[in-house]
């Protein structure tokens, strides 16, 4: 992480090498440098803020309106480019893709990226990390278990056999976005594909990797040839990653990005030493709300030339540990504000679980100002301590009832949430 002895420069997460160095109140070159493609690639840039010729100064940079979901939706994914019927042709011809992703409440956005791009930026983001560095260049078999939206183009409404769902040595397991709904007999198929392809890696939402690991522990399977499980898509509690574990005995990588941003930063599973992937983005903190070390994100995407972000605030918060790794707290929306002014997260609720407590999924609900429920999927019932320990937590005179479920519904995205406050 890097930052200038400038008044009113903003900081970065980047390391001070990828990020370049300042003089005095101009940009460093690289950053500029980006900024300036961008401009060049996109019209919709110009068209919200024009650029002078002149170097760039931090108080220019600042000016540069953040771009946000919401604009992204509202303008359409066409306002990024000139001619959008080269963009039509490009997708006839394979030279573009697009995928959607959940956007917002107004609807969802399309992602237009040239053919390349994210197989590219991936392998950048397997050699930032050294459990996934071994992979980066060279053939290897994964299996991806997530919600159909995030893993691929396949419908989730048609019955893909095997050889359609197995890309360059990538197999997508599921076929539809509740993995709570798989009948026994997708548990079968999707159990016995992963034996066959005998995968070094297994990717996946943590929620459906953890079902998963109940399935093959039901039916007696080991998978020994994995050898990294790969946590992301959607948030991960610790109970999660021990569930896996359980079944799964390799090294865990949190791997954080999304569909229009790429992948942005990757470290070992709870171990709080998350970085910025440097050659995928430029990462700015802004500090929230006033909490110490706790940050937004607004990210600068580097290279790309479809639908480059600028200062694109993506909607997560992070949080910049001592060691100078950064945790994931997770959405701005699913974070909870005690009356002392303290940030409770997914992390904090996993903190207070207790030890012997044993569950496949888990979400916390606020009802009302002082009403939380906690609902979980387990195979026994929690301890009578469970609620008591939550509650304290989250401060305050809060009640917490805890309730065991069969199954959890997710989002429409096929997405869930650990926690969610009113």
């Amino acid at each position: 992480m890097t930052t200038v002895d400038c008044i009113d420069v903003p900081l970065f997460a980047n390391r001070a090498d990828a990020l370049g160095r300042a003089s005095g109140e101009l940009l460093p070159a690289p950053l500029e440098s980006e900024i300036r493609r961008i401009y060049e690639r996109s019209p919709l840039y110009g068209a919200r803020f024009p650029l002078h010729e002149e170097p760039l100064q931090w108080g220019c940079y600042r000016e540069i309106p953040a771009l946000s979901k919401q604009e992204i939706v509202e303008r359409g994914h066409t306002a990024f480019f000139d001619d959008y019927r080269l963009v039509e042709r490009g997708l006839q011809e394979k030279r573009f893709e697009y995928e959607s992703t959940s956007g917002t409440t107004a609807g969802p956005m399309t992602v237009i990226m040239e053919e390349g791009w994210w197989d590219a930026q991936t392998r950048r983001a397997y050699r930032a990390h050294p459990l996934l560095a071994p992979f980066a260049d060279k053939p290897h078999r994964k299996c991806v278990l997530a919600p159909v939206g995030c893993s691929s183009n396949l419908c989730p409404y048609e019955d893909h056999p095997f050889p359609h769902r197995y890309f360059d040595g990538t197999v997508y397991l599921n076929l539809s976005s509740d993995p709570f709904v798989f009948p026994e007999s997708e548990w079968d198929r999707i159990v016995v594909e992963l034996q066959a392809v005998q995968p070094d890696i297994l990717e996946g939402e943590p929620v459906y990797l953890s079902l998963l690991a109940r399935a093959a522990r039901k039916r007696g399977v080991s998978v020994p040839s994995i050898k990294v499980v790969i946590l992301t898509y959607g948030k991960a509690s610790l109970q999660h990653s021990q569930r896996v574990a359980e079944v799964f005995p390799a090294p865990q990588v949190d791997l954080y990005g999304s569909t229009e941003a790429g992948y942005l930063f990757v470290g070992e599973a709870f171990k709080d030493d998350s970085r910025v992937i440097d050659e995928n983005a430029f990462v700015e903190l802004a500090p929230w709300r006033g909490a110490a070390d706790v940050f937004q994100i607004y990210v600068t995407t580097r290279g790309r030339e479809a639908m480059p972000l600028l200062r694109y605030y993506t909607g997560d918060i992070v949080r910049r540990m001592p060691t100078g790794g950064f945790r994931l707290l997770g959405r701005e929306r699913d974070l909870f504000f005690r009356e002392d002014g303290a940030v409770v997260s997914a992390s904090e609720i996993d903190a207070a679980i207790p030890a012997e407590f044993r569950c496949w999924h888990h979400s916390l609900v606020q009802t009302g100002e002082s009403r939380w429920d906690f609902h979980y999927v387990a195979d026994d019932t929690a301890p009578e301590s469970l609620a008591g320990r939550i509650a304290e937590v989250l401060g305050g005179r809060t009640r917490v009832n805890a309730f065991r479920r069969r199954s959890i519904t997710p989002a429409a995205s096929g997405k869930f949430s650990l926690l969610k406050p009113l």
